[in-house]
């Protein structure tokens, strides 16, 4: 009896049962699969000892700790200004005009302290054009505290403080008649720098002193006084020089303390009970040292007639203008 007789006879074998037509496939699959499982430990073994090497490198060499660092930050900072969509400028920090208040010495500490409360302006700012006030004053032979005195009257000491007239910066200065001084400092637009303009104003109020041969004589050639003596501008410069002298000196002053008075009483006609006037200094206070009178004053130049008004920022109003 052949084996196909049997097989219709009792049915499928045993062993035909246990071996269906598709097993060779299946174990192919399966063969497959553990060779991509013992590939995938391979690979994780590989990067694994590849991890560890890299972090070995880095531990012995410093250098490209350090390079990799660097690259890390600028992709962050680049991933960043993609999210805020502003320009991130970290070097910005050196176009600040500041200073450490404690790195001033006592006097000035005091003197931008005060200041500081006055004008509402942060310390450390006003620190920096303190201590630039002191030493520009030291090269030009000019008293510090009389070049922030005209600071505070023309501009409150905003260095960006425009007169209808063409004045501007901290020290308003008229930056058409002195354009060849704002060259040594890069042009004209320097005259918003707020160090350069507290030094060319110091070199034109220096100048104008030894024109006139008294600070209230340069005081006035300063802020272009034409149609009037300019006496209430020289009171208020004088008044705050004055004050300034005082908080140097460890006193405690009020913000309008000791307003000088007697400029706006003197008689017009008498310069000299001006000049004496303006010229008296507080209550224990050295006189400031003034440049030589010259018997030969010029006589003014179109560029200096043009008066020159202080900002809109000050609380008092601007000198008037010739036509």
């Amino acid at each position: 009896m052949t084996a196909s007789t049997l097989a219709r006879f009792f049915g499928p074998s045993d062993t035909a049962l246990q071996s269906p037509p598709d097993a060779p496939a299946q174990r192919s699959v399966a063969s497959r699969l553990q060779r991509l499982l013992r590939l995938g430990r391979g690979s994780l073994l590989l990067l694994g000892l590849a991890l560890v090497l890299a972090l070995g490198a880095l531990a012995l060499q410093p250098q490209l700790r350090q390079g990799l660092e660097y690259h890390t930050l600028g992709w962050l900072l680049q991933r960043q200004l993609a999210a805020l969509e502003v320009t991130v400028e970290p070097g910005a920090i050196e176009r600040v005009t500041v200073a450490d208040p404690s790195d001033l010495t006592g006097q000035q500490q005091r003197v931008a302290d005060w200041l500081s409360r006055k004008y509402r302006v942060a310390k450390e700012p006003m620190s920096a054009l303190v201590a630039e006030a002191y030493v520009v004053g030291e090269q030009l032979d000019l008293d510090p505290k009389l070049i922030l005195a005209v600071m505070a009257m023309e501009s409150r000491f905003n260095p960006f403080a425009a007169s209808p007239v063409g004045a501007q910066g901290l020290m308003q200065v008229m930056t058409r008649v002195h354009s060849a001084k704002l060259e040594d400092f890069g042009g004209k637009l320097a005259v918003f720098d707020p160090l350069t303009n507290l030094r060319v104003g110091a070199m034109i109020l220096r100048d104008t002193i030894r024109r006139s041969g008294s600070i209230e004589g340069g005081l006035r050639l300063y802020v272009g006084a034409v149609s009037t003596d300019g006496r209430d501008y020289i009171d208020r410069v004088l008044s705050e020089r004055d004050r300034l002298h005082r908080v140097a000196a460890g006193q405690r002053v009020g913000f309008n303390a000791g307003q000088r008075r007697t400029l706006g009483t003197a008689s017009a006609s008498s310069p000299s009970a001006v000049t004496d006037a303006a010229q008296m200094p507080a209550p224990g206070v050295v006189p400031d040292a003034v440049a030589p009178a010259t018997l030969d004053i010029a006589p003014l130049t179109a560029a200096e007639r043009e008066a020159k008004a202080p900002a809109d920022t000050s609380p008092y109003p601007a000198q008037s203008l010739p036509s």
